[in-house]
């Protein structure tokens, strides 16, 4: 080797002096180039996207470091996007040889990003511009490769320093007052060391971004938090009625690792003192004073997923969350929760305050244990899997919370809702003259309502997961909310206990009301039956199963025959309908009582609810109660029809032809000749298309206050 570099020396030496060369020509005509591709760039942003780019000054102000001034940026005919005083940015040179651009340093002083909305001329439009797209290639989308890529590029950028001082990004919409503007007035790295302090509004609030980046390592460790105040976001108060406020934010990343396809980035967030607001979420404020996640995402070519050994922090619970979102080659949901053996004091201390307005300062003893599994695949949403569990060990409620939960057991006031607005205070026991005690409400009825909302009412604790299975089924291939997986269980707590508004909050307390009630037996299955039948809407402000036996068929609920019980049973899911099943004489249609009768007979027969005899004489029902003077007799055919999504799952999988069964009937019907003619109120022809569309309307409503 050393003979053949003595030999060759020259040849070294040659090389040398034509780099020499080379590099002191591009050094000679680096300006040169360099105007001519910013040249370039203007004229291609010219022509692509009808930006005017002017920059006056553009010098090289070293070996590798170039400098800029007064550089501006507007799209044709509208405000200015971007100006910037100073910008100077400097490269490292080996990882240039090698095609890499990475930064050393970046210096902008007194720049400003404006995004304006005017009378809905945007002058950010083209950044949604869609692009011409190449489709003589498909190439297909790899999640880890493009997530990998993503990473890299951001985090390679990050300069080993930066030096920023007053550059202001602002919102500006002229038909609003929904303005946002964040000035950074310092923002510096140094040696991987970041510090930051941002003026939003014009001096509203003061933030601070502190910590460490380390873009080569792909690691970073920063908090978010704001001086004398919380961190908050008006903007998003305004516009969406959110409000979100928090103490600190902190952000963790602990690298990432690409390998065998799969990408794997582990990190932590943090958050103190969350609040959360907002009207589909709680009624009030929630609260989070402590929560993180230590997290491990996995991203592979097809899918995104958290990994299991994730582990969500609660105050002191700890709970282990798996989600995956698989897109190829079928969507696939997937989602799992698990707890360990928890204090059961623990697992209620974790919910945020504010959460749970009924269970605030319930004192329980024991263990608990959660666990949660969910499947679902969008071609075939019917094998989905839930399977929802809280087991417990020697559980025990020491104290309820805001509410008694055994106030059921005795007499207690009940004030029904009627779009938001509470109707009238109803005492549910033997003060009232209208409650019917479970002894004295004839078995037809109980066994047909049983049969249409809740059969396995008796005999499951709580919920019917089955049936909430299949709801998730249908609502999914429907793409809207068509069927709800309540119990009886669920139905009564919701009104007893819970208040009206409808939102997430309460749909989850109502779920561990239920466990609670249930599995601790704090009243009887019996008790919970009496009431529910006692509380119910059977029509506009009639309430009761005393109320309605009355106003229907003027009778006690002790001596309602079979067609009359299942006819109640039938408008519960919509007790409005009522007005649109009857012939002017008040009998019932029977493209109604034909098919609803015949199914829900057929399955009280054979649970031995009936027998063939009660079946003969089930169709003539007649109204005879007020409800005959508020009867529509000139309507549509589809507001006549039994709506086949206000069945119970269980009834439909217990008939696979029940869509077909609620087939328009083809044959004009007519009225029993039996039945004596009695006066209604005439109506025009508007009123009653006005009463339609006001009940369709309804109906639409309480639908979406029902999911």
């Amino acid at each position: 080797m050393k003979n053949f570099l003595k030999k060759y020396w020259w040849i070294f030496a040659i090389i040398i002096v034509l780099v020499g060369i080379a590099g002191g020509i591009l050094f000679s005509k680096r300006e040169q180039i360099l105007n001519s591709t910013i040249e370039k760039i203007v004229a291609s942003q010219k022509q692509q996207n009808q930006l005017e780019i002017k920059i006056e000054q553009a010098h090289f102000a070293g070996l590798s470091t170039v400098h800029f001034g007064k550089i501006s940026v507007v799209p044709l005919k509208k405000d200015t996007l971007l100006s910037i005083r100073d910008f100077e940015v400097k490269v490292k040179l080996l990882p240039l040889l090698f095609g890499d651009v990475k930064l050393a340093a970046v210096k902008l002083f007194d720049g400003k990003l404006t995004f304006v909305n005017r009378h809905g001329v945007k002058n950010y439009d083209f950044l949604f511009k869609e692009r011409k797209r190449d489709t003589t290639q498909k190439t297909e989308l790899d999640l880890a490769k493009f997530a990998n890529k993503l990473i890299n590029k951001v985090l390679y950028k990050v300069p080993d320093n930066l030096e920023l001082k007053n550059f202001e990004a602002s919102f500006a919409e002229t038909d609003s007052s929904r303005n946002v503007s964040v000035l950074a007035k310092n923002v510096s790295i140094n040696d991987q060391e970041l510090t930051s302090t941002f003026i939003l509004n014009n001096g509203e609030a003061t933030w601070h971004c502190t910590g460490m980046i380390d873009g080569g390592a792909k690691e970073m460790d920063v908090k978010l938090f704001a001086d004398g105040r919380k961190v908050e976001f008006p903007y998003l108060e305004q516009k969406f009625g959110l409000k979100v406020n928090f103490d600190t934010l902190a952000l963790k990343l602990a690298g990432t690792k690409y390998s065998g396809d799969e990408l794997t980035v582990k990190g932590a967030w943090g958050i103190k003192n969350l609040l959360i607001n907002h009207k589909k979420i709680a009624n009030k404020d929630v609260v989070v004073d402590n929560g993180s996640i230590d997290a491990t995402m996995v991203i592979g070519k097809n899918f995104l997923s958290l990994d299991s050994a994730s582990t969500v922090h609660l105050r002191n619970l700890e709970a282990h969350p798996f989600i995956k979102f698989t897109l190829k080659p079928a969507k696939v949901y997937e989602l799992k929760l698990n707890t360990d053996w928890v204090n059961a004091q623990d697992f209620f201390d974790a919910f945020p305050a504010g959460m749970f307005e009924s269970l605030e300062g319930i004192k329980v003893a024991g263990k608990i244990k959660y666990g949660l599994n969910f499947y679902l695949e969008d071609k075939h949403p019917d094998d989905c899997k839930f399977d929802s569990r809280l087991d417990k060990k020697d559980f025990k409620i020491l104290h309820f919370g805001a509410v008694n939960l055994q106030k059921i057991n005795g007499p207690f006031v009940y004030t029904p809702y009627e779009y938001g607005k509470p109707m009238r205070n109803i005492t549910i026991g033997p003060q009232n003259p209208n409650f019917t005690p479970y002894n004295q409400i004839c078995n037809y009825l109980k066994n047909a309502i049983l049969t249409a909302e809740d059969n396995a009412f008796f005999t499951h604790k709580g919920f019917f997961e089955e049936a909430i299975r299949k709801s998730i089924a249908t609502n999914y291939k429907a793409g809207s909310f068509k069927r709800g997986g309540s119990t009886i269980s669920m139905q009564l707590v919701k009104n007893v206990y819970l208040s009206r508004q409808k939102t997430m909050a309460r749909k989850l307390e109502e779920m561990l009301i239920v466990w609670l009630i249930e599995n601790n037996r704090l009243t009887s299955k019996e008790r919970m039956f009496e009431v529910y039948l006692n509380i119910i809407e059977w029509a506009p402000n009639v309430y009761g199963v005393s109320e309605a036996s009355r106003f229907y068929f003027a009778k006690h609920p002790s001596e309602l025959n079979l067609g009359e019980s299942m006819f109640l049973a039938s408008i519960i899911p919509s007790p409005k309908r009522y007005r649109y099943q009857f012939y002017p004489n008040g009998a019932l249609k029977q493209r109604i009582s034909g098919y609803y009768f015949d199914l829900i007979s057929g399955l009280m027969l054979k649970r031995g609810m009936i027998t063939e005899e009660d079946r003969a004489s089930m169709y003539n029902v007649v109204l005879r109660g007020p409800a005959r003077n508020y009867v529509i007799t000139d309507t549509t055919q589809v507001d006549t029809l039994l709506d086949v999504d206000a069945l119970p799952q269980q009834i439909i999988d217990e008939n696979p032809n029940t869509g077909k069964a609620l087939n328009p009937v083809q044959q004009e019907e007519t009225q029993p000749a039996t039945i004596q003619e009695t006066e209604t109120p005439e109506k025009s022809k508007a009123e009653i298309r006005k009463q339609e569309r006001e009940e369709r309307r309804r109906k639409r409503k309480e639908e979406r206050e029902n999911s």
